[in-house]
């Protein structure tokens, strides 16, 4: 397929609830909800307390750190709109507010990652509409 143009990538789908989350990206922070029922951070986005069923969701902003949990490096995909990113990271990431949030990892090598790795958050703007949340090593 020389000549072709990438497929664009996909686009997140804000639901209602969500829109705090992705306001917040815009401005350059990490915003997640907490429940004030049972006094516990929540993500992703949700309409009531995964832990409680309470209603009485608020939203505070994060302290953009933690560590990484799990990860993977995708060095191979079929055709698609990711295919010029590789090699990427996908990461979960611990928080340090305690609630683990999928995201990637950049500005390293990923030969250099390890699980428990500390990382922090850092935004990548999109367009005037969207700013994803990703994270880097922190540097010792």
């Amino acid at each position: 397929m020389t000549g072709t143009a990438p497929p664009a990538k996909p686009r997140p789908v804000v639901q209602p609830w969500a829109r705090p989350f992705w306001e917040a990206t815009r401005e350059g922070r990490l915003a997640l909800q907490y429940c004030r029922a049972c006094h516990v951070h929540v993500h992703y986005p949700r309409i009531a307390c995964p832990h409680c069923g309470g209603d009485r969701m608020e939203w505070r902003t994060a302290s953009g750190r933690g560590t990484i949990y799990s990860y993977t490096v995708v060095v191979s995909n079929a055709p698609s709109a990711f295919t010029a990113d590789m090699p990427y990271v996908v990461a979960i990431i611990h928080l340090d507010e305690g609630v683990r949030m999928l995201s990637n990892v950049v500005g390293c090598d990923p030969d250099a990652l390890r699980c428990d790795m500390p990382v922090e958050v850092v935004f990548e703007r999109i367009d005037d509409e969207f700013t994803l949340p990703k994270f880097r090593p922190i540097e010792a």
